[in-house]
């Protein structure tokens, strides 16, 4: 982080996000998935608690942010996976980058291809589970805040596991804990608006772990991965 970023790195950040977005748009499966998943999740709600609309506004926002964890949780296993697999994670890492800003660029593309699509459903969702229309763009926005932190965070879960052959508990092991604070801030934000409450201290708040996330956890991250694959 103390080194200032030169032009040959920001080509490498852009190479690396160029290439992970090109693989990830060749991979069409890899993209539904975690957009499905999201949807299915918070359609089957209803069915499975209550249909009454009253009920439904009450806990959609709780079941938005539920449903957008479990779907980055299911879309993390393929961001080192194949580099992992196919030997160019070992490249990235012996490259002379900074390799935080590799890792950021990789995090950034698998959060456009699996975060921003359940971010932009989000308000359709909600319209179909009651949310009163006053908390929409406090929704949005939340998610556009919260989903890039939930992707930085199981980051770290998937360099620590990726030289693991089974890693699918282990990694909601590890993810799922750091993951509960940026859901409750979400969540609280959304019944905060429901409730007329001032809303700038809990968008500051996911402000502020947006922020912590971009400036630590790649770090944490680049770190993770020098140890499981060397």
């Amino acid at each position: 982080m103390s080194q200032a970023a030169s032009p040959s790195t920001g080509h490498a950040f852009l190479a690396t996000l160029k290439r992970d977005l090109v693989i990830a748009y060749k991979r069409k499966n890899d993209m539904l998935n975690p957009f499905m998943f999201f949807l299915i999740v918070a359609t089957l709600f209803p069915i499975g608690i209550t249909p009454d609309p009253e009920r439904l506004g009450e806990i959609s926002a709780g079941v938005l942010w539920i449903s957008a964890l479990l779907a980055s949780l299911l879309a993390m296993d393929n961001l080192y996976r194949s580099d992992y697999e196919d030997g160019s994670l070992e490249q990235l890492l012996l490259c002379p980058y900074p390799l935080y800003y590799l890792v950021l660029a990789k995090n950034l593309a698998h959060w456009l291809v699996s975060g921003l699509p359940v971010v932009l459903v989000s308000p359709l969702i909600a319209y179909m589970l009651n949310l009163p229309q006053e908390a929409y763009l406090t929704l949005f926005l939340t998610l556009l805040m919260g989903t890039p932190v939930l992707s930085l965070l199981g980051s770290i879960g998937v360099a620590l596991t990726v030289g693991l052959g089974s890693r699918g508990l282990i990694l909601a092991v590890i993810t799922l804990p750091m993951s509960v604070p940026v859901l409750i801030a979400g969540t609280l934000a959304v019944q905060q608006t429901l409730n007329g409450a001032p809303l700038l201290a809990y968008l500051a708040i996911m402000g502020a772990m947006l922020l912590t996330a971009l400036t630590l956890a790649p770090l944490a991250s680049a770190a993770a991965l020098r140890i499981s694959v060397n």
